[in-house]
C-alpha cells in the first residue's frame, strides 16, 4: 500500500511518520480521532491539514498495526 501523504525524514521529528512534511505526526492525528474529535474539529485546529490527510493517517496506522503483534492484557 502506498501512502503519498505520509513522509518520514530522519532529520525531521526524529524520523516519526508525519503528514506531508508538516511536522504533524500521524500519531497525533490518530490520537485526536481516538479522543473523539471530528474531522472538522481537527481541520479547524490545524489549518495546514486537509481532510484526506486525516483519512490517510488512519489508513497508515491500520497498516502499521497489522505488521506486528501488540501485547494485550488478558481479561
Amino acid at each position: 500500500m502506498v501512502f503519498p501523504r505520509i513522509t518520514i525524514d530522519p532529520d525531521k521529528m526524529a524520523g516519526v511518520p508525519c503528514i506531508r512534511d508538516l511536522r504533524t505526526p500521524v500519531a497525533t492525528i490518530v490520537a485526536m480521532v481516538a479522543e473523539g474529535m471530528t474531522e472538522d474539529e481537527i481541520l479547524a485546529g490545524h489549518p495546514d491539514l486537509e481532510r484526506e490527510d486525516i483519512r490517510e493517517a488512519l489508513r497508515y496506522a491500520a497498516e502499521a498495526v497489522k505488521e506486528r503483534a501488540l501485547p494485550l492484557k488478558s481479561a
